[in-house]
């Protein structure tokens, strides 16, 4: 089934998002995350502070967004985007690892900045939850769960497990830079990994669900 391109509407609100996480990283790397307002980041991207609030909920979830942008839905197109002779479960865990690992241009610097701050950190962690979403849509057509329940169950466990494995990344750096410090720390061990191992629990779980409508 083919997705119509995006209306002008959507084209010019996706516009105004992207303006905005973009002013929000280039601002907080420019002068610090703690010294950034919302003024300053509606002004920079030509916007009104109203209009930052409709899309936006705190100037740190616009911070992030600019590393995470779209990262949820890019999981599920990738997911649906599989043959339907790959099993389920590696399927998601490719999407998964493949979105986690691919920074794109700039985006290693950005990740870095991010990962190094207390409240930043939190709120990439935090981004995880919008991986429910998309991903229990194309799980549920998959599927065909004309319910959603199962595919919801699924999909929440993913995004649970993804942070789970983002928490054990970023914990090493947490502990040498103490639980509020915001020094100068790296993100240590092979995401990758711990992704692959965070979700391989969830694997039974797709397997069953899949047997239940080839049987």
């Amino acid at each position: 089934m083919t997705t119509p391109p995006p209306g002008l509407r959507e084209r010019k609100k996706q516009a105004t998002r992207e303006a905005l996480r973009a002013a929000a990283l280039r601002l907080a790397m420019e002068h610090g995350p703690d010294r950034v307002r919302v003024e300053d980041i509606a002004d920079a991207a030509g916007v009104s502070p109203r209009t930052y609030n409709n899309y936006f909920a705190s100037r740190e979830q616009a911070i992030v967004s600019a590393v995470t942008a779209d990262r949820e839905a890019r999981i599920a197109a990738a997911v649906a985007a599989r043959p339907e002779d790959v099993r389920l479960a590696d399927a998601v865990t490719e999407a998964v690892v493949e979105q986690y690992t691919d920074a794109g241009e700039g985006g290693g610097e950005a990740l870095l900045f991010i990962t190094t701050r207390p409240a930043l950190r939190h709120a990439f962690l935090d981004s995880t939850a919008g991986i429910e979403p998309p991903l229990t849509a194309v799980i549920a057509e998959r599927l065909d769960d004309t319910g959603a329940h199962t595919a919801r169950v699924l999909a929440a466990s993913v995004a649970s497990a993804v942070r789970i494995a983002l928490e054990g990344w970023l914990r090493p750096a947490r502990a040498a830079a103490g639980a509020d410090a915001g020094g100068l720390v790296v993100p240590s061990g092979s995401l990758p990994d711990q992704l692959r191992a965070a979700l391989l629990p969830l694997a039974p779980a797709f397997d069953a669900a899949e047997r239940r409508i080839q049987g």
